[in-house]
């Protein structure tokens, strides 16, 4: 498979074929998968802690009373206690402009219930369900968590992309990213890297770069 030299390389073509934008453009990752049967149900829904982050993930905390206040003094983003999940219920509407403005959930695990009950429908299907936080664990240590993590989903299909990072991050840095993001997808597949078929890189407006493109160039 694709090893960190050629990965290295693919990252610099990536970033010397793009065009400069009047955004920040995201470099991401995509993996072409083969010999999997996606008709027997095949999906992978992976948290990925990144060793290497330029800008955090948005987290959104669901608890009530020492966690409530625990979670906004670390600064989530967002929390949410019993009152407000139960007025969410109410409003559909509002709660799917709420589940899509936040790349994750965490929740107090007295909260689970509630959340499973009003929110449920909404974030299951999403793959967005929080991870339950026991009461007596470090919210600051799950915040430094999430906020430095991407979410791989893939659903009965046979290829996944995710942000490994931006264009002005150091190639050493996104290739660490693209690894822990490779090594940790085929621990999910049936047999593991012979299930990888490909590895692509590209910017959010460039063109994708193929291992085959690097190493025709290294020849």
């Amino acid at each position: 498979m694709v090893n960190e030299s050629q990965l290295t390389e693919m990252v610099k073509v990536a970033k010397a074929e793009n065009k400069k934008r009047k955004f920040k453009q995201s470099l991401e990752l995509i993996m072409i998968f083969k010999d999997i049967d996606v008709k027997k149900g095949f999906a992978i829904n992976e948290t990925v802690q990144l060793p290497k982050t330029s800008s955090p993930a948005s987290v959104c905390v669901m608890a009530s009373g020492d966690m409530g206040l625990k979670a906004k003094t670390a600064k989530a983003d967002k929390v949410i206690d019993a009152d407000e999940l139960n007025q969410l219920s109410a409003n559909k509407r509002q709660s799917r402009k709420l589940i899509n403005s936040y790349d994750f959930f965490l929740a107090d695990t007295k909260l689970m219930p509630v959340v499973g009950k009003t929110l449920g429908q909404l974030l299951g299907p999403r793959g967005k369900m929080p991870t339950p936080v026991p009461f007596n664990a470090s919210i600051d240590s799950f915040l430094d968590r999430f906020r430095s993590s991407i979410r791989v989903k893939v659903k009965n299909s046979l290829s996944a992309s995710c942000k490994i990072g931006d264009e002005t991050m150091a190639d050493s840095d996104l290739v660490a990213n693209a690894s822990a993001v490779i090594n940790a997808v085929e621990k999910k597949l049936p047999s593991g890297d012979k299930n990888v078929k490909r590895i692509l890189i590209k910017t959010t407006m460039g063109k994708i770069v193929k291992e085959s493109q690097q190493v025709k160039k290294n020849a």
